[in-house]
């Protein structure tokens, strides 16, 4: 059996609505001061991951979610690596979780506006499907359809469900649990194979 690619996945830099702990999902929310400075610290980190690697970071393959958190992630990440900002793929695959009717609501007033929903969700959170959203188990089969095309070492900037959801998929830990795994900013996770790292 081939060895999968190594995936470099950076969370995008903070937004005012991780502040206040709203759902996002697709929601274009831009980064805000603490998140752009998260951005390029992990482009720092990148950097000194590879080059005490003695790999050439512009060998490997960058790509983001088409979300504008992620992509100016991703832009200043790669301009923190020396990189040219612009020069990386988009893939709709990549797009955060979609939460449905419940994006832009914190957890505390979905307990108050959705309380059935909330206690479903707390009870399968895999394979919970908000009204007009996705399930975590709908979005992990479709990082799966992503992975499945890399056909090397990848730089990936997107989300914290999405990383979630690589998690089930790559097997490194178990799907019920993925949901609950924490993903911080200003962190770049290394997933090889089922194996995970973190930088920061």
């Amino acid at each position: 059996m081939t060895s999968r690619p190594t995936v470099f996945y950076i969370r995008h830099g903070e937004t005012d609505w991780n502040v206040a702990g709203r759902l996002q999902g697709r929601r274009d929310i831009p980064l805000n001061e603490r998140g752009r400075a998260q951005a390029s610290h992990c482009g720092g980190i990148l950097r000194d991951l590879l080059t005490r690697e003695g790999r050439d970071p512009a060998a490997l393959y960058y790509v983001s979610s088409p979300l504008g958190r992620a992509r100016e992630t991703m832009e200043l990440a790669r301009a923190a690596m020396g990189l040219t900002p612009e020069a990386y793929a988009v893939d709709e695959q990549l797009a955060e979780i979609s939460f449905g009717d419940w994006e832009g609501f914190t957890i505390a007033q979905l307990h108050e506006r959705d309380p059935a929903g909330i206690a479903q969700r707390e009870h399968d959170k895999f394979h919970f499907l908000p009204l007009g959203g996705e399930s975590y188990q709908m979005m992990t089969a479709r990082l799966a359809r992503w992975y499945a095309t890399l056909t090397q070492d990848t730089v990936a900037v997107a989300h914290g469900g999405t990383a979630r959801g690589l998690m089930a998929h790559l097997g490194v830990t178990k799907p019920a649990a993925a949901p609950l795994a924490d993903v911080l900013q200003g962190v770049v996770y290394v997933f090889q194979g089922d194996k995970l790292s973190r930088y920061s």
